[in-house]
């Protein structure tokens, strides 16, 4: 299992990329998914892509984008413009949401739309020898394993893949390790987050989640929470080399992701926490230009 953070778990931070990096690798972090807000607003010119990152241990596993499957009029300039960034970052994994809202109010002709489209920009990135992950997500296609399953069949395209995020796959009713063995082949990443209780999980709703006033209630470290995540651990021990990022939308960011990098790796449920968050370490590498994140 290949771990990464978020750097949308930093979306409200001023903190550069470089700090995040030299943190990480000391850690162990093996990659950093890039946020696609984050990839728009890194400059050119900040000496930062994928051989920098290198000299750090990590590389990047996916680029988290929204492509505009809505609005066919965007789509391919928003694609290249998703491929542009994961040449600079040498992925070949892009993230999208397949539509706004959930399988049960999606009628035929929105979703024959919704395939048109995720059809299109996997021909696109196929091209560019990259593949197009939808995530599991509630209010999309993907909010249950059966929609899921569907849409893949739909599109059927070799450059679909998905996402598995594995606390979503949970919140619209399916077992993880049910839908991991009915989805493994097109599994090209992992999201691994967790929640107090099933009934606070509107906490990680766009409106709120986004919002830097927002609710963070329930947030909790990845194996505190009431999913279980052992014996979906356990089942990816058949797919080794498996990239999984962990995706943190609370407080106390440094220290909560080191603490679950450690319980994930030592298979533990009870770690415990450091008593000080450990902050951004300066680095011995020849400095790039300072560029918060956003």
């Amino acid at each position: 299992m290949q771990i990464s953070l978020c750097t949308i778990s930093f979306r409200h931070h001023l903190i550069g990329l470089q700090q995040i990096a030299d943190w990480a690798s000391q850690i162990g972090f093996q990659g950093i998914e890039i946020w696609g807000a984050h990839a728009r607003n890194l400059p050119p010119d900040s000496g930062q892509d994928a051989a920098w990152l290198a000299t750090y241990g990590l590389d990047v596993p996916m680029i988290s984008d929204y492509l505009p499957l809505d609005r066919p009029d965007l789509m391919g300039e928003k694609t290249a413009d998703a491929l542009l960034h994961a040449a600079r970052w040498q992925t070949r994994n892009i993230r999208t949401f397949a539509g706004k809202t959930g399988s049960a109010e999606t009628g035929s002709d929105q979703r024959a739309q919704i395939t048109q489209a995720l059809r299109g920009a996997c021909q696109q990135m196929h091209e560019h020898g990259c593949t197009l992950l939808i995530e599991t997500h509630p209010g999309t296609l993907a909010d249950t394993l059966a929609s899921t399953c569907q849409l893949i069949e739909d599109v059927d395209h070799p450059a679909l893949g998905i996402n598995f995020d594995a606390l979503h796959v949970w919140e619209g009713g399916d077992d993880p390790v049910v839908a991991l063995q009915a989805l493994a082949p097109k599994i090209g990443n992992y999201h691994f987050k967790n929640i107090a209780h099933r009934s606070l999980l509107p906490v990680f709703a766009p409106a709120n989640i986004y919002d830097a006033a927002g609710s963070r209630a329930g947030i909790v470290p990845l194996l505190d929470g009431q999913m279980a995540y052992g014996p979906l651990i356990t089942a990816m021990a058949d797919t080794p080399g498996c990239r999984v990022s962990l995706e943190w939308f609370g407080g106390d960011v440094f220290n909560v992701l080191e603490t679950d990098l450690k319980a994930l790796r030592k298979g533990q449920t009870g770690a415990a926490r450091p008593d000080t968050a450990q902050p951004p370490v300066s680095s011995n590498r020849t400095p790039s230009h300072h560029v918060p994140l956003l």
